[in-house]
């Protein structure tokens, strides 16, 4: 086996043809990782001339050494010992001669599949002789964890959108059909925007990705080059919502009226209305501060305001949550359900398959940090995909152990 540096047409026909890929090893992510201080090359694995692997590695210098990713993994067949091997033994020489201290990569080897109900349906069984061999190869494995502390997550959650959009509906948990069904009734609607409106999505995210704006417009630039992304956001008519509420509000009022009236006429008045007066007034104050927001909305956004973004790239007959965020001020409005729906239909007619909601932490384990965005994603009928985690491969074992003393100064 030879292992050398291929170009980026080179590399896109190999992908083109691969079973699965991850949007993380693309053309389009390694040239927006550039933008972010990585450096990037493509390897080509060869065998008698013939490509029978690849891998896009992204090259980080932390403290005068260099250290390289491989996004979701290598592109090899890991169930093949002897290609798996010789490939290992390559990569590790031709990375010694690049200077670079070690490799670290979350490959896409699956462990499990968890449903909904988070019971284990399905298993990988040739796992645990690929974990065995990648062991006996050299590859550090760094643990089975339940969160966020991987490279890449090791959980993400899958949806399968082949099925007919109206099953797929369906098939979403009812308390979260009754929200996007209101989010349309108050007057939401999804737009599809352009990067000249990436800030919005970015003042959204900004205290909860640790990424600039540029990456934002270095993402889309890069993936909608190759219609590969798309930009949506959910935005509120105020308008139309002030005069929603107004309706509700005058509705109430007069139901209000009608059982204070019984009230003073009926003499024995029951457990059972006096009950049904104090939930109408309850009521009735919820929708009197519904419409001082709602008036103030439309003062202040007299042309409506976007509550939630996403921005979804396309790969290969999956799309993928590549980025999404919220105005935690109308998080009631529940914007976020809408628009992922309205995502959900749309590409389920256009024919692709997978719907990639990214990362989760372990559904089994019990984080209440956590929870609700387990059930966030559940709801909408997806499985958690498990996969096997980060590993580290050493291929300067005297520069590594320089490195690793050197890394211990950095927080």
């Amino acid at each position: 086996m030879e292992i050398r540096e291929i170009n980026e047409e080179e590399y896109r026909k190999f992908i083109s043809t691969y079973q699965f890929n991850s949007i993380y090893q693309t053309v389009e992510y390694a040239s927006t990782m550039k933008k972010q201080g990585y450096n990037y090359l493509f390897l080509g694995a060869y065998e008698n001339y013939d490509i029978v692997g690849a891998s896009l590695l992204l090259i980080e210098k932390i403290k005068g050494y260099n250290y390289a990713y491989a996004p979701r993994g290598f592109l090899i067949d890991y169930t093949n010992k002897e290609l798996l091997t010789n490939f290992t033994r390559e990569v590790k020489k031709f990375l010694a001669k690049k200077d670079i201290v070690a490799v670290k990569l979350s490959p896409i080897i699956v462990r499990n599949i968890i449903d909904s109900k988070k019971k284990v349906i399905g298993t990988n069984p040739k796992f645990d002789e690929i974990y065995k061999n990648l062991k006996d190869l050299g590859y550090y494995h760094y643990g089975f964890n339940s969160g966020f502390e991987a490279y890449k997550p090791r959980f993400e959650a899958m949806l399968d959108i082949s099925k007919d959009y109206r099953i797929l509906f369906k098939n979403i948990k009812k308390e979260f059909k009754t929200k996007i069904r209101s989010a349309e009734r108050q007057g939401i609607k999804i737009f599809r925007a352009n990067s000249n409106e990436l800030n919005l999505l970015y003042e959204e995210t900004k205290d909860k990705y640790p990424r600039d704006i540029e990456y934002f417009q270095d993402s889309y630039k890069y993936f909608n080059e190759h219609d590969k992304m798309d930009f949506y956001y959910a935005k509120l008519d105020t308008s139309h919502y002030l005069k929603l509420i107004q309706k509700k509000y005058r509705e109430q009022e007069a139901l209000c009226s009608e059982i204070n009236n019984s009230v003073i006429t009926n003499k024995n008045n029951s457990n059972k209305l006096l009950s049904r007066k104090i939930d109408a007034d309850r009521e009735l104050s919820t929708y009197r501060a519904r419409l001082i927001m709602a008036t103030d909305m439309l003062k202040d956004y007299p042309d409506g305001v976007v509550l939630a973004s996403v921005l979804i790239a396309k790969n290969r007959g999956e799309i993928f949550l590549y980025m999404d965020g919220m105005n935690p001020k109308y998080r009631n409005f529940s914007a976020k359900h809408l628009i992922l729906w309205k995502v959900i239909e749309k590409y389920s007619k256009l024919g692709f398959k997978r719907f990639n909601l990214g990362g989760m932490p372990d559904p089994r384990v019990d984080n209440p940090k956590l929870n609700g965005l387990v059930t966030f994603k559940n709801n909408f009928g997806s499985s958690t995909i498990e996969y096997l985690g980060d590993l580290e491969l050493v291929t300067h074992n005297i520069k590594y152990s320089m490195y690793r003393q050197a890394k211990k100064g950095l927080k």
